[in-house]
């Protein structure tokens, strides 16, 4: 049984307008000043908001993917950044549902902690490691009491000031003819000793809020408890992979459709609220601005019932086979590439007043560029879906 069983979910009453109005303020402040948003993330905190994967018994909301992709929409919609940035810690207890759903506990520390309040960061990327999952320039030392110590650097470390556990991979080689993928959480505790460095180098174009930083490892430690899994590298049909995967790529699309839809709204109001000097009546009766929004309801429109298709078919273990890297590579790349379209569409047909840096579409249109670069990226995406109907490339 899910929340949606028990009672009727109210996007609304999760994340109400008057609190949303708040984080919409604040991010202006919070990209201006290159700050991660502390006072969003008290907020979300008070609300249960990192719990809303995690079963209710385990003190958590009990709402699947299809209701945290909309409640991701709406959080999108306010505050991009802080989305996005919550987005990684909602990877992690979405991960821990995934497996647990399949008969898999190995992270209900991860479900125990959300519920408590505690902040699950993700460090998976690495500079020029385009393997991604399948592979890591991140040195795995396992330790004689079973846990390991990692060394190497993680990039893009989203929630990078107030993780409290960093979810991480790395490759152990100690075992030459059989390689090892390593999945760990090191705690926050590893920088105070060093072993953990927390670079303040967060200074982008957008998604400023978010405070992605490089994350340099130094033998960081992983204890026995906290190693949740050990596979063979390259591509795997391992569940703690599908999970990740999955999760990853679906609370992407989600923020980049919270995105678009925003930029549609900002594009309507605008419509509507100028006027031509050539012909008197509002620019919602041009002719041109009026295929302007309908091109960008158009591609907005098909995000939804794709994002909500595919996030029940993973709540409810729907079988794709080979096929579901293709579908959630697929849904990702569309979304960004949707909400990016849109985002321009919107600026055009606000005029030269979104060209500002107070404009709240000119933030739009500079967070948005960071959907291109999240795996999977074009050329990831492509391939992917190239190997799915083409099959994989001859040597």
């Amino acid at each position: 049984m899910t929340a949606l069983d028990a009672e009727p979910f109210d996007p609304a009453a999760i994340l109400p307008d008057e609190l949303l109005e708040r984080f919409r303020v604040r991010a202006a402040d919070t990209d201006r000043a290159n700050a991660f948003p502390d006072a969003d993330l008290a907020e979300l905190k008070k609300i249960g908001y990192l719990a809303i994967l995690v079963p209710e018994d385990l003190g958590g909301s009990g709402w699947g993917l299809a209701e945290a992709s909309v409640l991701q929409q709406r959080l999108a919609g306010a505050a991009p950044a802080t989305a996005l940035a919550i987005n990684m810690h909602l990877v992690w207890t979405g991960v821990a549902k995934v497996l647990a759903d399949r008969g898999i506990d190995a992270l209900r520390f991860v479900q125990e902690g959300a519920a408590a309040g505690e902040v699950f960061a993700f460090g998976i990327s690495e500079a020029g490691n385009d393997l991604v999952l399948f592979g890591s320039g991140t040195d795995a030392v396992p330790h004689p009491d079973g846990g390991y110590a990692f060394t190497g650097t993680k990039i893009f470390t989203s929630l990078g000031p107030v993780w409290n556990h960093l979810g991480l991979h790395g490759l152990d080689t100690s075992s030459p003819d059989a390689p090892q993928m390593v999945y760990a959480f090191v705690p926050r505790s590893e920088v105070q000793t060093g072993r953990v460095v927390v670079r303040d180098d967060w200074d982008t174009l957008g998604m400023r809020g978010t405070q992605s930083r490089t994350t340099e490892l130094h033998g960081a430690l992983a204890p026995t408890d906290r190693i949740v899994r050990r596979i063979a590298p390259g591509p795997n049909p391992d569940p703690l992979v599908f999970g990740i995967f999955s999760v990853f790529e679906l609370l992407l699309a989600s923020v980049y459709t919270g995105i678009a839809r925003r930029a549609l709204d900002l594009a309507v109001t605008a419509a509507q609220k100028r006027t031509s000097k050539r012909t008197g009546r509002a620019y919602s009766q041009d002719p041109d601005i009026r295929w302007r929004i309908a091109e960008m309801a158009l591609a907005y429109d098909a995000l939804l019932p794709q994002l909500e298709t595919l996030c029940r078919d993973v709540d409810e273990r729907a079988d794709h086979g080979a096929r579901w890297f293709s579908l959630l590579a697929g849904v990702k790349h569309r979304a960004v590439t949707a909400a990016k379209s849109i985002v321009d569409e919107a600026i055009l047909v606000a005029g030269g007043s979104s060209y500002f840096s107070a404009s709240e579409l000119s933030r739009l249109y500079r967070d948005v560029l960071a959907g291109l670069f999240h795996p999977s990226d074009p050329e990831s995406a492509h391939a992917t879906v190239a190997t799915a109907w083409l099959g994989a490339p001859e040597e």
